[in-house]
């Protein structure tokens, strides 16, 4: 063997700063002309599978040029760009440039923050992310936590410690027993499925929820909460959670966190607060009322790839006392040797939630907290709100459409060709709308039923979209509004 190894992986200095400066030169390019793209493809999977090639596995290399230069083109031209101007669906965000910079430099020093011995410079960037975010919606900057993959996991990673603090101490030996008193969670009819899976996952099984009806406004109605409360523990169950919702995923409502952490405390449970989404907008001040009792959560759930503008993936779980996620997944095996450095306390982040292994979220979310800083996140967000309610007031105006709610940066609408349209029809009509629209490649939308009506949903969290975007989207929607229910209305 020679001294330097030769094989078909390592890409030496100069090749790699040749074809890295034209991925970049083309990722530059892409971005520049973003909003001249179709938003999706109109291709359908047989197509996409035939532009990649049903070939077996290569016997032989390719050259990294070659593989880049085609993926490239696989991935700007094939894809569906939530980058684009008029992407208002779901709750993914325009990702900022730097993220994608962030990243590329993350993979170069490849470190593990699963231990600080194995990331030590990384471990410190993720405190203090972790420390900025905290203070970024208005905690205190003693709340710990860590970066996660998304809205699931870090609603979960709280899940996990809430039962571990609430639940009998002889859970983490016996499991959850039939006999022992049975568990509940309480939470409003408009929270994200998370909940049902980590009912589901962490062995306290469906029933142990209490979907709570919500008042018109869509708020967990409380009066139904404590009279449920009340029944269960006369009934012999053992309320442990109550999950207030920061921006609810269909409509953008905000629970009163103030008064839930009062209930919360009452029966001694513990108070979480799903911000997936909407707790960025916290940073602004007039909005402050609105995220009263944010400060009383024993844990919070906020997505820096949705209203941070973070590229994919980065959630983040924040605990008022971290003890409580070292009690919920610390171990220590005896092949495990991170010992801490002499005279100091260093922070293993396999001890703060599910992964070992741990790839480094946190730096695309330091850097672009840096870049942007608290008063342009202020202008951002607040821009979204206001589109948001540009659009609501265009669709309020136009005789063909119908604004149902607005909250935060979330609009719900409907096409409506005429008065006293029969409901079924008008929720068939909207739901095939909404079909062409998401694969028409002009304009992304996602759904919400509100009231049991069957709306169109767009949520901005886009620094690319514009008033004109929007005054287009409400021309897109009502020529496919009109097509459509020629279609419908005539079979």
């Amino acid at each position: 063997m020679t001294e330097n190894r030769e094989n078909e992986i390592e890409i030496n200095k100069e090749e790699f700063r040749k074809i890295g400066y034209q991925l970049i030169d083309k990722i530059a390019d892409f971005i520049d002309s973003i909003d001249k793209k179709p938003v999706t493809t109109k291709k359908l999977p047989s197509e996409l599978q035939e532009l990649i090639g049903d070939n077996p596995l290569p016997e032989n290399g390719t050259s990294p040029k070659e593989l880049l230069s085609k993926t490239s083109d696989l991935l700007f031209n094939n894809s569906l760009l939530n980058g684009h101007p008029k992407f208002l669906g779901y709750i993914t965000s325009s990702a900022a440039p730097l993220g994608a910079l962030a990243d590329l430099l993350a993979a170069s020093v490849n470190p593990n923050v699963g231990a600080h011995i194995l990331s030590p410079m990384a471990t410190e960037i993720e405190k203090q992310t972790i420390k900025w975010l905290a203070e970024f919606i208005g905690v205190s900057p003693n709340y710990g936590g860590l970066l996660v993959s998304g809205g699931n996991m870090a609603n979960f990673t709280a899940f996990l410690a809430a039962r571990t603090a609430k639940a009998p101490q002889s859970i983490k030996e016996h499991g959850i027993s039939n006999d022992s008193e049975k568990l509940t969670i309480y939470c409003s009819k408009a929270t994200h499925t998370w909940v049902e899976k980590a009912a589901i996952l962490f062995g306290l099984g469906t029933n142990s929820i209490r979907w709570i009806q919500t008042t018109p406004s869509n708020k967990l109605d409380e009066k139904i909460l404590e009279k449920t409360i009340k029944e269960d523990i006369k009934n012999g169950s053992k309320p442990i959670m109550l999950i207030g919702t920061a921006g609810d995923v269909s409509t953008g409502v905000v629970d009163n966190l103030k008064n839930l952490s009062t209930i919360s405390k009452k029966y001694d449970m513990w108070f979480h607060i799903d911000g997936a989404y909407g707790i960025p907008a916290a940073v602004i001040p007039s909005l402050k009322s609105l995220f009263e009792g944010v400060s009383e959560a024993d844990s919070i759930a906020l997505d820096p790839h949705k209203w941070l503008y973070s590229p994919l993936e980065a959630g983040c779980t924040l605990v008022k006392n971290p003890q409580h996620l070292i009690d919920t997944f610390s171990s220590h095996p005896e092949y495990y040797n991170f010992n801490n450095p002499e005279g100091e306390i260093a922070q293993n982040y396999y001890e703060f939630g599910l992964q070992n292994s741990r790839g480094f979220r946190a730096l695309k979310v330091w850097l672009t907290l840096q870049q942007v800083g608290r008063s342009g996140y202020e202008k951002l967000i607040s821009e979204d709100i206001q589109l948001s309610e540009l659009l609501f007031s265009l669709a309020e105006n136009h005789e063909e459409l119908e604004a149902v709610t607005q909250n935060l940066s979330i609009t719900t609408f409907r096409y409506k060709p005429f008065n006293n349209a029969d409901e079924d029809y008008l929720n068939k009509l909207n739901e095939a709308i909404l079909n062409e629209l998401q694969t028409g490649g002009d304009l992304f939308l996602s759904n919400a039923i509100v009231h049991k009506k069957y709306c169109l949903r767009a949520c901005v969290v886009n620094f690319r979209t514009s008033k004109k975007d929007i005054e287009e989207i409400v021309e897109i929607i009502v020529n496919v509004g009109r097509k459509t229910h020629l279609k419908l209305f005539t079979k």
